[in-house]
């Protein structure tokens, strides 16, 4: 369960550099440009440890399907930003594909 919680941390903190990447206007703004620099430390080390116990495919896997969508939730309401229904649709393929592979696929089994 522990290695679930690294998992989501480090989803949380690429979410929010991801969203400061975007505020730090290409680094001129220094407070978003620290949050951007350290977010993508700490998601990239978290992931390194959750990757010591989880099969590489899954990790990325979760990580982009869930960083993906709350990346584009953050960004609806901080940046107004509105997805177009192609946009949803494969955001709602990628979704499914993560949750097809957490319950049914036995690569899972550590």
């Amino acid at each position: 369960m522990q290695l679930y919680l690294y998992l989501i941390l480090a989803i949380f903190a690429e979410v929010i550099a991801t969203n400061a990447l975007k505020a730090s206007n290409t680094f001129t703004r220094w407070g978003p440009s620290l949050i951007t620099v350290v977010g993508y430390g700490l998601a990239f080390y978290l992931l390194s440890v959750v990757l010591k116990s989880m099969p590489v495919g899954v990790a990325y896997a979760i990580w982009a399907g869930l960083g993906m969508v709350l990346t584009l939730l953050v960004a609806m309401i901080v940046f107004g930003e509105r997805p177009d229904l192609p946009a949803m649709l494969g955001i709602a393929l990628i979704v499914s594909g993560v949750v097809v592979l957490q319950c049914f696929s036995k690569m899972n089994a550590h």
